[in-house]
């Protein structure tokens, strides 16, 4: 198990990452993490022919807001695999007002294959609240980015 957490408020633009710092590393080898990076690098470290592939489940809970000045909707981060969200993952809070905290969590397992490496990060992946708007930035506080290896 590894844990990456950052406590203090960040703004995190539309499809950027939540930036973590290191709390309890993974000392086999299997994730890596640089502290204040948003990324975490999973890895298919495994023992052929018994599993060809190795599992994790990553979980992030952590409290979003709407900044002052935004305009009020919903707003949403989800876990990514190299870049691409993985929709299933989403999380989406609609405040009633700015500088409205609200706690989301979202989970997936992720199957990495013998010898490869993915990138995982938690990803602003808010909409923009009217149509042809711009997405809207958000506050993160609290993050924390559990990472298990299951199998």
């Amino acid at each position: 198990m590894a844990e990456y957490a950052y406590n203090p408020i960040q703004l995190v633009e539309p499809n950027q990452n939540v930036l973590m710092d290191t709390v309890i590393p993974c000392n086999k080898g299997y994730v890596f993490h640089r502290d204040g990076s948003g990324i975490v690098i999973l890895r298919g470290i495994v023992n052929c022919p018994q599993a060809c592939f190795a599992r994790y489940q990553v979980t992030f809970n952590g409290n979003i807001a709407l900044p002052e000045g935004a305009d009020v909707g919903p707003i949403s981060v989800a876990l990514a695999i190299d870049g691409e969200p993985i929709q299933t993952s989403r999380a989406i809070y609609t405040p009633a007002a700015v500088d409205e905290y609200g706690n989301v969590t979202s989970t997936a397992i992720i199957t990495v294959p013998k010898g490869c490496c993915f990138t995982v990060t938690v990803e602003n992946t808010s909409a923009p609240a009217a149509a042809g708007g711009v997405a809207p930035e958000i506050n993160v506080q609290n993050a924390n980015l559990v990472v298990s290896r299951i199998a």
